[in-house]
């Protein structure tokens, strides 16, 4: 939540052409947009902000294999963060823990993956999206007010949310000004929009991808966890930050913010995807 008029907003951005990271634009290539009211940017940066990245793992049955080849490849993952970059971890099943807290040392981190696998008591089930505002609250309390933050869920998005709805979710990342991030592997798929299988409105299918769509985040579904992770954990790390006074507002309006690449760049790179969180609301 930002106090309008007085807040700078974050916009953590990725430009995507057929896949592939565009990773060399400058502040000139890129427009953001407030409401629909185009606004100047205070401030352009890549790399240069220290990121603080969560990771959060499903410890449910059919996750064990995926988890096993997550690890195999965290040495060469996490090898890519630069100095000052913190990693936790936190796993879920029905309940939600953090394990590690955020380190800068990447033997820590790398040692905190493996030991985390291990946690057992946490309820039968997969409760993704409660697991998400957990998530979201962790970092809201525990990351340095600067900087990015990123959310990596490892999941196969295949739990099943009661009383949890992808909004709020969605609203406290928006709070925690947090971007989220996913590997869905083995059968979990997107959903593909079309009227619920629940009578029962309480009940609602997981949607890690919408819920990354939301954000600016990607959702990349994955064969194998031990390629898609150094991937993510690539593009998470060559992302824009985008500065910007916050306009004036009604608090608790939600307001809708549009990133897009300039009318040269998109010259440039033609049918290049700009993806950044949709908004925020008004403290």
């Amino acid at each position: 939540m930002f106090k309008a008029g007085v807040a700078d907003v974050r916009v953590d951005t990725q430009v995507l052409l057929k896949d592939r990271v565009v990773d060399s634009l400058t502040r000139e290539d890129f427009q953001l947009f407030d409401n629909s009211e185009l606004r100047p940017l205070l401030d352009f940066n890549r790399e240069r902000e220290p990121l603080t990245l969560l990771l959060l793992l499903d410890l449910s049955g059919s996750m064990s294999k995926f988890l096993e080849q997550l690890n195999r490849a965290s040495g060469a993952a996490l090898a890519q963060l630069r100095p000052g970059d913190s990693v936790g971890v936190m796993v879920f099943s029905r309940e939600a823990k953090a394990t590690l807290p955020f380190t800068t040392d990447r033997t820590a981190a790398v040692q905190g993956l493996r030991d985390a696998v291990r946690e057992r008591d946490l309820g039968s089930g997969t409760l993704i999206n409660p697991a998400v505002i957990a998530a979201a609250e962790h970092l809201r309390a525990n990351a340095p007010p600067q900087g990015r933050r990123a959310i990596v869920i490892v999941t196969d998005n295949l739990g099943l949310n009661y009383q949890s709805p992808d909004e709020a979710a969605i609203r406290a990342l928006h709070d925690a000004n947090t971007v989220l991030n996913a590997i869905v592997v083995g059968k979990g798929r997107r959903p593909d929009g079309t009227r619920s299988q629940f009578v029962n409105p309480d009940f609602s299918p997981s949607n890690v991808f919408k819920i990354a769509d939301e954000t600016g985040g990607d959702a990349l579904k994955a064969d194998r966890a031990d390629e898609a992770f150094p991937q993510i954990v690539e593009r998470i790390r060559t992302r824009y930050n985008l500065i910007y006074r916050a306009p004036e507002g009604k608090p608790g309006e939600f307001r809708e913010i549009r990133v897009e690449l300039s009318p040269a760049a998109k010259l440039r790179y033609p049918g290049a995807e700009v993806r950044s969180r949709r908004g925020y609301f008004v403290q």
